[in-house]
């Protein structure tokens, strides 16, 4: 072996360990309009993303800040121009720094949100989906009475139990998350208990039992990466709606405090009343930043759904020296004029095999 093949080795291995990353790989599947989603998707999200890390630096005023660095107030309802890019609001904040900042409330929100309904739903899943029992009886009834409820109306009504409807930014944070990981907690707990229900009478978890695995182990090591593999699509399209959760409860007027934190939600509803008299851009900023936010993570959920359904999935057919993209339940064999450029060999019929 040569020092050349010994010094690419570990480069390769390096590659194709970032490649196999589940959106690198997602991406690298996607042809044609799947993969223009996905890419849009991605761009608009990370996006945000820098608007929430780089928001000090991108705006001139804080959030709160009601004048200039001379002490002269802002002017009420300013239209666009020089002195304020996205004029002022009826309170008299800056409108472009206030959905800038806002971005950080929407994000941090979210994460906490998703990551604590993932928890929560996850273990309870697991738990009831392999002990049954009455716990399981228990669990699926607190579940299905909790799913019932509308989403927004469930949110108002924890969110005021624990804030009392205004608070300062973090418990703010905290408690619009904790409305809406009561929501989604749910839908993980269905999705991971019917799994775990099937995946209880497989013969890997059934030698388990037999050689006397504990039941922990047996839980976190072979059941719960099997019982997962669709929650990241559960978890982008989650994570849209917990943005429009958010935005209502602001909105309704049981947000955060406007001198804690921005939110949009706060800001459009103080900008209905500027509609009449032709001042739009109190409320077109912040629908816009909602509407823009939505969107890209509804594309990145929608094309990873597609992209996991071999039925939804576009490949490439080469005949020719051309390539044709095709949906997969369309594709036929190609003979001796060309070959399939297949992206998922492991989960496709191999070269001359008909469908």
């Amino acid at each position: 072996m040569t020092n050349e093949s010994l010094l690419t080795a570990p480069a390769q291995r390096d590659a194709a360990a970032w490649q196999s990353w589940p959106i690198i790989r997602q991406l690298r599947q996607s042809v044609g309009l799947q993969r223009g989603m996905l890419v849009a998707g991605l761009v608009i999200c990370l996006s945000f993303v820098a608007m929430a890390l780089l928001a000090p630096v991108l705006t001139p005023y804080r959030f709160n800040q009601l004048a200039d660095h001379a002490g002269e107030r802002f002017g009420r309802q300013v239209a666009p121009g020089d002195g304020h890019l996205w004029g002022t609001t009826v309170g008299g904040y800056d409108v472009f720094s206030r959905v800038i900042w806002g971005s950080q409330t929407a994000l941090s929100t979210v994460v906490i949100a998703v990551a604590a309904s993932l928890f929560v739903g996850v273990l309870l899943g697991l738990l009831s989906g392999y002990l049954g029992g009455w716990l399981d009886r228990v669990l699926v009834t607190v579940a299905d009475a909790i799913y019932a409820f509308p989403t927004l109306l469930l949110a108002i009504v924890i969110s005021i139990m624990i804030s009392g409807g205004r608070s300062s930014m973090w418990s703010g944070i905290l408690a619009a998350a904790m409305s809406i990981t009561v929501v989604f907690v749910p839908q993980y707990f269905r999705v991971v208990r019917a799994e775990t229900v099937r995946l209880k009478a497989e013969p890997f978890v059934e030698s388990a039992q037999v050689i006397g695995t504990p039941t922990r182990r047996i839980l976190f090591r072979h059941v719960l990466r099997n019982a997962t593999r669709s929650l990241p699509l559960i978890v982008t399209l989650n994570a849209s709606e917990a943005i429009l959760t958010l935005a209502g409860l602001g909105f309704l007027g049981f947000g955060i405090v406007p001198s804690r934190a921005a939110e949009w939600g706060y800001d459009l509803n103080r900008a209905v009343s500027d509609v009449a008299s032709g001042i739009w851009w109190t409320g077109v900023f912040p629908g816009l930043a909602i509407v823009l936010l939505v969107l890209g993570i509804t594309l990145v959920g929608e094309s990873l759904n597609d992209l996991s359904d071999p039925r939804l999935r576009i490949r490439r057919r080469v005949t020719g020296g051309a390539a044709v993209e095709v949906p997969a339940g369309q594709e036929q064999t190609t003979g001796g004029h060309g070959t399939t450029a297949e992206h998922d060999r492991g989960d496709q019929p191999g070269e001359g095999e008909q469908r």
